[in-house]
């Protein structure tokens, strides 16, 4: 059986507050989290890895909006898989195209302190 978290040890383990957990609860980002017979919240190593994967995807510019949309995909089962790989496959689009543009700008300022350089 699954190793089962508390909710203070899933936000330390994950670096999201309590609060963020219980919002993306709400929200339907954590669909079936379960519930000790207190009804605290246990988390599984699952439910962590998923958690993990929803903070990739925040991380590189995904909205919660759209993050809903792949959790909702995700609890209709295997046949959304395409779905979430369209889903996926135009956020890795918009990524290459940020870190392209983040690679320019960085050579620009390389540039500049070159430059800089060559004053002193």
């Amino acid at each position: 059986m699954d190793k089962q978290f508390a909710i203070q040890q899933a936000a330390k383990i994950t670096g999201l507050t309590v609060h963020t957990l219980r919002y993306y609860e709400k929200i339907g980002l954590l669909d079936g989290v379960a519930r000790n017979e207190q009804g605290y919240r246990q988390y599984s190593e699952s439910d962590l890895a998923w958690i993990e994967f929803l903070i990739r995807l925040r991380e590189t510019g995904m909205t919660i909006s759209d993050m809903k949309g792949f959790s909702d995909l995700r609890s209709e089962g295997i046949s959304t898989v395409r779905a979430r790989r369209h889903m996926l496959e135009a956020h890795q689009e918009k990524i290459e195209l940020q870190m392209r543009a983040l690679e320019e700008n960085l050579e620009s300022i390389k540039r500049k302190i070159d430059y800089y350089k060559t004053l002193e």
